[in-house]
């Protein structure tokens, strides 16, 4: 590729990805805005993004990677029912607590993808990754405002935030295993239907309503579903073909900012000072820890 080409590969790769960026920041508002509740609003969000990932697979005719035995199925529908997980968890979160909390506790996933890592695979821990890791936790006790008000009343939607964090991580290190056989159209596929077949007894039996009663209801599944899911996710990983993973991995945390700032335009959510910098210093710890 020639020098021109690709410096034109990389400003459209860093457009798609802050655009990705913004596309998955949106996405607690759809939540928030879904008629439904959390568990249908996850069912959904997985199952329309189902037909966008299998059509194109099939038009990448990526034949020659059909899983070979029962072996093979099992492990690319293992990622599915993490992600179910993971989505369950963060969408009851934002209905127990602030916007930008569950957002940015979310993001908390790559201090328990490495610490995983280790436990699993005894990837070596860096100092830096551990004083990352106690600056988030600081960011974390401030965020809330102080030691005297952990136990306040959102304390039990920021833990279930983070439990989101974690089931994403397991949703990280499971990919890790089938992401050196599988292309990543034919892992959206298999892992995109398994969280959606997980995802719908325990929408129909905890919430039971799962159809939305108006027009509006449908447009926020279907752009949670075709925005944020496929779209947001769909640019990010374009952008990492031609992107550094570092220099991509700082710039989607802008994703809690814009979680925050569209939560303060359209719900009406003030974000106060004690909480901006909780936030800053909880993504400044994410940040070190990631380099380390």
């Amino acid at each position: 590729m020639s020098p021109i080409a690709a410096s034109r590969h990389a400003r459209l790769a860093l457009i798609a990805l802050l655009a990705g960026g913004v596309a998955i920041g949106g996405s607690p508002i759809f939540v928030r805005l879904s008629e439904v509740g959390p568990m249908a609003t996850a069912f959904w969000r997985v199952s329309l993004a189902l037909l966008p990932f299998f059509l194109m697979s099939r038009m990448a005719r990526q034949g020659d990677e059909t899983p070979a035995g029962l072996r093979d199925h099992l492990l690319l529908l293992l990622p599915g029912v993490f992600l179910a997980l993971d989505l369950a968890a963060w969408h009851l979160s934002l209905h127990m607590t602030s916007v930008a909390n569950a957002t940015l506790l979310a993001n908390l996933a790559p201090v328990f993808v490495t610490l995983g890592s280790w436990l699993v695979f005894r990837t070596r821990i860096t100092p830096i990754f551990l004083s990352g890791l106690a600056l988030a936790l600081a960011g974390v006790i401030v965020l809330k405002g102080g030691p005297a008000a952990i136990s306040g009343g959102q304390l039990a939607g920021d833990a279930t935030a983070i439990v989101a964090a974690f089931f994403y991580a397991c949703y990280m290190l499971s990919l890790g295993h089938v992401r050196a056989r599988f292309s990543t159209l034919r892992i959206m596929v298999w892992t995109t239907l398994s969280a959606a077949v997980c995802m719908l007894p325990a929408a129909f039996f905890l919430e039971g309503s799962m159809l939305p009663a108006t027009l509006f209801g449908w447009s926020m599944l279907f752009g949670l579903a075709f925005i944020s899911h496929v779209g947001g996710q769909g640019l990010v990983t374009y952008a990492l073909a031609y992107l550094p993973t570092a220099f991509s991995s700082l710039t989607l945390l802008l994703q809690p900012v814009v979680a925050a700032i569209l939560a303060w335009v359209l719900l009406a959510e003030p974000v106060g000072m004690t909480q901006a910098v909780g936030g800053a210093i909880v993504l400044l710890g994410i940040l070190v820890a990631r380099r380390g």
